[in-house]
């Protein structure tokens, strides 16, 4: 038992947590990531309901260490510390409005941090090395796995281009499609299926809604490959958004097209899933930055590589 035992985390702490953690963490997988690297024993982040808004889900996790800090006091202490210690959340520079949302959360941060001294005190140096070097093996871990899991996705899709059976072909897409979702936390409505030449599918994303649609044929999709998918996406609510991958690409046609407008859907090819699954990129991240191209300029498609060259 430490000396924080006899303690008590004070109420005037907590809303600067969930307000740190809040902004911190833009996507709630990253989210979901680190606080199991901090609280990897405690069993409460799986039993939180990750489909619920992000402020809801720190709420909840929050409120209840702290309703029960006999139990759960040097977990709460632990994840105080961790977070203030979060000096430069970088990360967020590469979404949506990133400038803002960095610097909401330094200043989060920031205000957190200036309240920790207390409770940094009740941990001995040794203690804390510890607990930052735990930390640091728990997420060396998280990220062996991730780099696992896209090794396998990318072995499957380089078997892919080397099999001729345009049926067992579109299965093994669909397979990895559904994978690689999961595997950053992406709310698919359903897994994703094939129907014919084409797999459908459907998912949420920072709040909006998308359709999918993905094509694997020897030729680049065609006009005529979008028309049909446009429609459905034309059908639904007006903030639905449509995602188009064609592994083979695209004709120059697609893009003059489907560039204008203020189009409600944006293009992905293999040269884009090659670089998730290389780990250059992280799907989120990837989708959010095709998002605000699309919402800049009206071009439909811009490829991963040149994001990542910008």
């Amino acid at each position: 038992m430490t000396a924080a035992s006899s303690k008590r985390v004070s109420a005037s702490v907590l809303q600067p947590l969930k307000e740190a953690l809040s902004l911190a963490f833009w996507y709630k997988k990253d989210l979901r990531a680190y606080l199991n690297v901090v609280l990897p024993d405690v069993g409460l982040v799986g039993h939180l309901d990750w489909t619920d808004y992000k402020r809801n889900i720190v709420a909840r996790l929050v409120d209840t260490m702290a309703a029960n800090q006999g139990k759960y006091l040097d977990e709460l202490l632990t994840l105080i510390l961790a977070t203030a210690d979060i000096t430069d959340p970088s990360h967020l520079k590469r979404i949506e409005d990133g400038d803002r949302k960095y610097k909401e959360a330094v200043e989060a941060l920031s205000t957190l941090r200036n309240l920790v001294a207390p409770y940094r005190a009740l941990r001995t140096e040794s203690e804390e090395a510890a607990r930052r070097q735990r930390e640091e093996e728990a997420r060396a871990a998280v990220q062996r796995e991730i780099g696992i899991k896209l090794a396998e996705l990318r072995d499957l899709l380089y078997e892919l281009t080397r099999n001729e059976d345009h049926q067992a072909r579109g299965y093994a897409l669909e397979k990895l499609l559904n994978e690689l979702f999961a595997l950053f936390d992406i709310d698919a409505k359903a897994s994703f299926r094939i129907v014919g030449e084409q797999i459908d599918g459907a998912f949420t994303f920072e709040g909006t809604e998308y359709l999918f649609e993905a094509k694997w044929r020897k030729d680049r999709a065609e006009v005529a490959d979008l028309d049909s998918f446009a429609g459905k996406v034309g059908r639904k609510l007006e903030n639905t958004l449509g995602l188009f991958l064609s592994v083979n690409g695209f004709q120059e046609s697609v893009l003059s097209t489907y560039s204008q407008n203020r189009p409600r859907l944006f293009l992905m090819d293999g040269g884009d899933l090659s670089a998730v699954l290389e780990d250059r990129i992280g799907l989120p991240e990837l989708l959010t930055q095709k998002r605000q191209h699309a919402s800049r300029t009206g071009e439909v498609f811009i490829s991963a590589y040149t994001i990542l060259g910008a």
